[in-house]
């Protein structure tokens, strides 16, 4: 049912009320059959459950099984070490989990506790739970509007609409019918809805809709409907996670089917092929990813990015689209004047020479009920406090000039006249006396094709004169094309303060002294901020309840809507088209105005049908639904309400879209060096593996003991892997594209990477284990153990960068990860020369000589890869990184 669109007699007459309203025996029957005022929620998972659900994960199912197999063999240390790893994982996911369901329970509490509502002709206050279609509901200022209802007596009445619509103005409202069937809410101004505020005045309403059926139940039913999707790197590591397992079991297999064909032990073969697992599966990941997010999570903080959920951090890196509300966020959401007409020019405001216009600037601080408190808070309406500003910018200021011209009678503002008159005394060198003669003066503001028909004349360069009509609209034509709100100001004088107060006596024969264009400006961190966006490969999007003029004004200022871009959407067209038309359409459209809460969420789901990752921000509950389905949900810290902060992954503390930038490219940091660990733990990995398959095929002896793998696998994995963590952003990363959604993480060479590196590494290995075999060297285990250990150590210092060499960079650019490798080599030398460790480990203690070879093949990994990054340089020098 369309309710704008009939009037107050049909709607009553529709819901079977009237202005008594109705009987306690009819509230009875509709509550029975409506049922209670009240938002409800679907049935929760249990805490336990929840709990649960965090090891379902693939690589948690891995590690546990890791686990099992190292506590089997005798390694207790691995055992506690992985499931410390996946108890914190799941601690952390689980906190996340429990915190999101928050968002449901908050946007009941916006719901109001109580009504004054009429029932047998008789006010009366009840349970604003007990409210049902047909009871007319009384409206105050202040009071929560506990229902949606189509207005029936609207005095000056105002809606602070903010957080169902977006709209950062309060909404006059009125009774009279709208015949648009397709309005969106923001234009509904005979209705009010559910968890919304009166600002101002009074007025009545009959209740359409309670409980689920209102506006504020449509979004807790996408709210509680809507799924949260998987992070990129939650997908990436599933595949991974999989592959892996699968490759681990058939290398393990195929090493010990060698080994026992050879003639080898079968239990130590078992044991070889099982360590080697253990040793395959980089249980140090999850605990490496969980680090370097919490890392980035606190550096974020600092530049004002708030993140509640850790995969959130890495999730900005994939971003390709980013949504953006456009007041507060990419705006200032502060009314501003930037243009003013007057004396035949059409100026900006700060070029505007205030001693020739003292009139206007008079009137704009004196015409004003906006003030400024001792701190200098200005307070008041957006729109008068606007006017204050630019009036007090120019040295009028409103306290001072109240001294001299004292208010003494006023009209306020309604709906109807669209404007609002102020009378003062006036001193006798008042700026007026150019204008007309008389010991009072009155200014009347308000819509320009409302004082068009109550002027008389026209202030001008030679005072005032009369004026052509049609050339004041098409000024007002212009400023409002170029997306500015524009109000005019008049004035009158008068012998004496009239008798007759009324509009239509005081309202006539105006002299006009000028128009005012105000906008809520772009930020101008936020042109800057699109422009990185941009060169990252990143598509910015302005999604808002405003004005379609205001949208595109502000995207145009702001660089989002460039020449050729489609134009702005509205609402009204995204709701005619077809899921197939839109969907050709989507990625091309920059700017959407006049746009419905549901509609929110096809934009960001039909960006994600087309493989495209999305963040979008919002701060009203009619954001929440988008926030929580987006790739990446953005809340204000500043403006936002607690469901929308419940239902985002990230907030911003300062609202600034420039913010969500830094956050994009901490994001893309982090991603990296997780990345950067795989390439090292599993180049690694391969190694080990390269060296002990290949030993029986070539016809030498298992190179290497169980506990020869698990020391390795130990010390290199752990604080070399964690450091990596700590790595500074490569040169240019907000310079290339983001990473395709769809890539696999062992894209971009990665996985090229691992198999020639691993292959060399295991090369280098059983080259020393043939060498020293051949040359009769006792301890040849003890230096294939070293060598091993050690071509990792130098392989972690070489892949800190993709391109930049070491030498450049600087050792000591990543302090952790120097101290790691320094750790790292004493307690690989001590295995050799620590007499206890010999035992254990079966090592003896080399010579000079033989640790002087050691070392030396230990670097031939190290510039092997040094020597690819040259090669890389070379071959495209422009590119940063």
């Amino acid at each position: 049912m369309n309710w704008h669109q009939q009037n107050t007699d049909e709607a009553m007459q529709e819901l079977g009320s009237s202005a008594r309203g109705l009987s306690a025996d009819e509230v009875q029957k509709r509550l029975l059959e409506h049922g209670p005022n009240e938002l409800t929620e679907t049935a929760k998972k249990t805490v336990f459950m929840m709990f649960l659900d965090q090891f379902k994960d693939f690589m948690i199912l891995v590690l546990i099984a890791a686990a099992a197999i190292s506590g089997i063999i005798g390694e207790a240390s691995d055992t506690y070490a992985i499931i410390v790893i996946v108890v914190l994982n799941a601690v952390i996911g689980f906190v996340q989990e429990y915190r999101a369901e928050k968002a449901m329970q908050l946007l009941m509490k916006m719901s109001a506790h109580s009504a004054l509502v009429i029932r047998d002709g008789n006010p009366v206050t009840i349970p604003a739970t007990q409210l049902v279609p047909g009871d007319v509901v009384i409206l105050e200022t202040g009071r929560i509007i506990p229902a949606d209802m189509r207005l029936i007596e609207a005095a000056r009445l105002k809606v602070e609409e903010a957080t169902l619509t977006g709209e950062s103005l309060p909404v006059e409202k009125h009774v009279e019918p709208l015949p648009d069937e397709n309005l969106p809410l923001g234009d509904r101004k005979n209705m009010a809805y559910k968890g919304t505020v009166v600002t101002y005045g009074r007025g009545t309403g009959v209740v359409t809709a309670t409980g689920m059926g209102t506006e504020l139940g449509k979004i807790a039913t996408l709210l509680q409907e809507g799924e949260e999707v998987r992070t990129p790197l939650q997908k990436r590591l599933a595949t991974f996670s999989r592959k892996l397992a699968l490759a681990v079991l058939a290398i393990c297999v195929a090493i010990f089917t060698v080994g026992i064909l050879r003639g080898e032990p079968p239990l130590v073969m078992l044991l070889t092929a099982i360590s080697l697992a253990v040793a395959a599966i980089p249980e140090a990941l999850p605990a490496v990813i969980t680090i370097s997010l919490a890392l980035g999570a606190k550096k974020m903080v600092a530049q004002n990015a708030l993140i509640r959920k850790l995969p959130a951090v890495e999730t900005l890196g994939s971003v390709t689209y980013v949504c953006s509300d456009k007041t507060g966020t990419l705006t200032l959401n502060k009314m501003t004047v930037e243009e003013v007409y007057t004396r035949g020019m059409l100026l900006p405001a700060d070029k505007v020479e205030p001693g020739s216009n003292p009139e206007l600037f008079t009137a704009l601080a004196l015409s004003n009920d906006a003030n400024s408190d001792a701190s200098g808070t200005m307070l008041g309406d957006p729109t008068e406090i606007a006017l204050y500003a630019v009036a007090k910018l120019y040295g009028f200021d409103k306290k001072v000039l109240e001294q001299n011209f004292p208010r003494i009678a006023e009209i306020p503002f309604d709906s109807d006249r669209k404007c609002m008159t102020t009378f003062h005394s006036i001193p006798a060198d008042s700026p007026f006396k150019a204008v007309g003669e008389g010991s009072c003066v009155s200014f009347t503001k308000g819509a320009i094709d409302v004082l068009l028909d109550k002027a008389a004349s026209l202030v001008t360069t030679a005072g005032a004169a009369p004026f052509d009509g049609a050339e004041l609209e098409k000024v007002n034509e212009r400023m409002a094309a170029d997306g500015l709100r524009v109000l005019g100001i008049a004035m009158r004088t008068w012998e004496s303060l009239p008798t007759d107060l009324s509009p239509g006596y005081v309202e006539t024969g105006l002299t006009i002294l000028g128009l005012l264009g105000m906008m809520d400006p772009p930020r101008e961190e936020a042109r800057e901020a699109v422009r990185l966006c941009r060169t990252a490969g990143i598509r910015p999007v302005m999604i808002t309840g405003d004005h379609p003029l205001t949208a595109r004004s502000i995207a145009t200022r702001l660089g989002i809507l460039e020449e050729g871009d489609e134009g702005v959407m509205v609402g009204r067209e995204l709701e005619q088209l077809s899921e197939d038309e839109f969907a050709k359409r989507v990625e091309s459209i920059r700017v959407y105005a006049r746009v419905a809460p549901e509609q929110k969420l096809k934009i960001i789901m039909a960006l994600q049908d087309k493989g495209q990752f999305v963040a979008m921000t919002g701060d009203g509950v009619n954001d929440a639904p988008a926030l929580k389905r987006a790739d990446i949900g953005v809340a204000m810290g500043i403006t936002g309400t607690d469901v929308s902060k419940e239902a985002a992954a990230m907030i911003l503390l300062d609202d600034n879209f420039a913010t969500i930038v830094k956050a994009v490219k901490e994001g893309r940091r982090i991603f990296d060096n997780i990345r950067k660990f795989i390439k090292y733990t599993m180049t690694s990995n391969s190694g080990e593996i390269w060296t002990i398959a290949l030993a029986p095929l070539l016809g030498f002896p298992i190179p290497l003991l169980p506990i020869h793998i698990l020391w390795i696998n130990l010390v290199t994995d752990g604080l070399p892997g964690l450091a990596l963590a700590a790595e500074a952003s490569e040169k240019g990363i907000m310079e290339r594209p983001p990473r395709h959604p769809t890539e696999s993480i062992f894209a971009q060479g990665l996985g090229v990477h691992i198999i020639w590196v691993g292959l060399l590494m295991g090369a280098v290995s059983l080259l020393t284990q043939n060498w020293f075999l051949k040359t009769g060297q006792a301890h040849w285990q003890t230096m294939v153990f070293t060598v091993l250990c050690l071509s990792q150590m130098g392989h972690v210092l070489a892949i800190r960068s993709e391109r930049e060499s070491l030498f450049s960079q600087g050792i000591l650019s990543n302090k952790p990860l120097a101290g790691a490798f320094l750790l790292t080599f004493v307690l690989q030398m001590a295995t050799i020369y620590v007499p206890q460790l010999n035992i254990v480990f079966k090592t003896a203690p080399l010579t000079f000589g033989q640790l002087a070879v050691t070392l030396a093949l230990s670097t031939v990994v190290f510039f092997a890869v040094e020597l690819e990054k040259l090669v890389k340089r070379r071959r495209n020098p422009i590119q940063s990184g």
